[in-house]
């Protein structure tokens, strides 16, 4: 376990979020032209708008490149947008570089090995419910619900009410 998620309150700048398993249950749905599809859950992109309001920006890092995610990274205003990322570690500390966020400021959700290895550099680690044994293990927050079914939104509520952000976040709801 990471030494920030050991501590009662933690400080997080930056979540990292990996796509097909995490914010997709991880089917590819492939049309006839050779396209692909995605399904996101709704939960999670409002959360991220949730979370985006704090003044908390946004990163996704993922091995593949399909249009369907630039679309909706950018309908979410994601900050940080890396497709095509196959060495995971590499685009991560390109992340670093732009964000100027230091590693220890930042929570990556994953969930297979070929996240395992920007898992090991945050301050804060999450896997999936469905996430392969070794990823969960890895993590300091193992979420209940599955890759594409809501997962971030449960990590970002985990978050912010560690980041001592819940009550300002949840204002704006409770008039």
């Amino acid at each position: 376990m990471n030494k920030q998620a050991s501590e009662n309150n933690i400080d997080i700048k930056l979540l990292v979020m990996d796509v097909d398993g995490v914010l997709t249950d991880g089917g590819i749905i492939v049309q006839a032209d050779g396209s692909e599809s995605k399904k996101f859950h709704v939960h999670d992109g409002a959360w991220l708008r949730i979370w985006r309001r704090q003044g908390l920006e946004t990163a996704i890092i993922t091995g593949r490149q399909c249009p369907a995610v630039a679309y909706r990274m950018k309908d979410l205003d994601i900050d940080y947008v890396y497709q095509k990322a196959l060495v995971k570690l590499e685009v991560f500390d390109r992340l670093l570089a732009e964000s100027g966020v230091q590693p220890e400021q930042i929570a990556y959700i994953g969930d297979d090995v070929f996240d395992m290895p920007v898992m090991t550099r945050v301050g804060f680690a999450a896997a999936v419910a469905d996430a392969m044994p070794d990823i969960r293990e890895l993590a300091d927050y193992v979420t209940t619900a599955p890759g594409g079914r809501g997962a971030v939104a449960e990590l970002i509520r985990y978050l912010l009410k560690r980041m001592n952000l819940w009550d300002k976040a949840m204002e704006r709801y409770r008039r």
